[in-house]
């Protein structure tokens, strides 16, 4: 059982989130728990990067990966700010996590139920469980204040 709670977790994520949004990124963080630990940490950088893939969770999953020596990420949980994609869902199921934590819902692009739900497809051969909503309403105003300065920038 787990030290720290899931809120504790996600407000280190939120922190992360505040870094992806530093750079100039979109706001979105992902922390990968084992054993109580952090072993890996990501933020978006698909712009700075210049690479399309670099969502927060596909940097900690791949850093994850690397600290265990193994691409199978077996009883980890990884904290993300914001539903993942159907990338991001699709290499959490390949990783084998065990738990996803996320906080705010993507009713345009959220792969675990908003738009759709990549987690629960009957033909998936790993189940990972789904918790969601944690400081759902932090991490909802990050992203919110990022686009709303964006677009109030995009205006002047």
């Amino acid at each position: 059982m787990s030290r720290y709670s899931d809120q504790y977790w996600m407000h280190q994520t939120l922190r992360l989130a505040l870094r992806a949004q530093e750079e100039g990124e979109v706001p979105v963080g992902a922390l990968l728990v084992f054993d109580n630990r952090v072993i890996s940490k990501g933020w978006n950088q698909p712009i700075n990067r210049h690479d399309p893939t670099a969502h927060a969770e596909i940097i900690a999953l791949r850093q994850g990966g690397a600290v265990l020596q193994n691409y199978r990420i077996l009883n980890a949980t990884l904290y993300v700010t914001l539903e993942p994609c159907v990338m991001c869902a699709g290499a959490m199921i390949l990783s084998r996590i065990r738990r996803l934590v996320y906080g705010a819902a993507d009713e345009k692009s959220g792969a675990a139920g908003s738009l759709i739900d990549v987690f629960s497809n009957p033909g998936m051969n790993h189940k990972v469980e789904i918790v969601s909503g944690v400081l759902a309403c932090a991490c909802a105003a990050i992203l919110r204040n990022f686009f709303r300065l964006r677009r109030q920038h995009k205006n002047l």
